[in-house]
């Protein structure tokens, strides 16, 4: 059995791990030496490991949200564009 990432693997780890290998993928597809059946299941992977990266960083956000203000995460704002510290 092949192993990706543990079940309990925390979102942050699944999405670093997924992020590599879509990553990895895109590179492969770039060099255009695919045949049109792999390069068809190598966009359907991706797909789904773009769908896990965005599924781990909502869960992340959320996580944020309630550790800023846990009696009323939905009143939180979401971080601006450009406010790095």
């Amino acid at each position: 059995m092949p192993k990706n990432a543990a079940p309990d693997a925390s979102p942050v780890a699944q999405f670093e791990q997924s992020l590599d290998e879509l990553e990895q993928l895109v590179e492969k597809m770039e060099q255009g030496e695919m045949s049109l059946e792999d390069s068809l299941a190598a966009y359907e992977r991706g797909v789904g490991l773009y769908r896990r990266c965005q599924s781990a960083l909502e869960q992340a956000e959320l996580r944020v949200r309630l550790l800023t203000d846990p009696e009323q995460p939905d009143a939180s704002q979401p971080f601006a564009a450009g406010d790095g510290g």
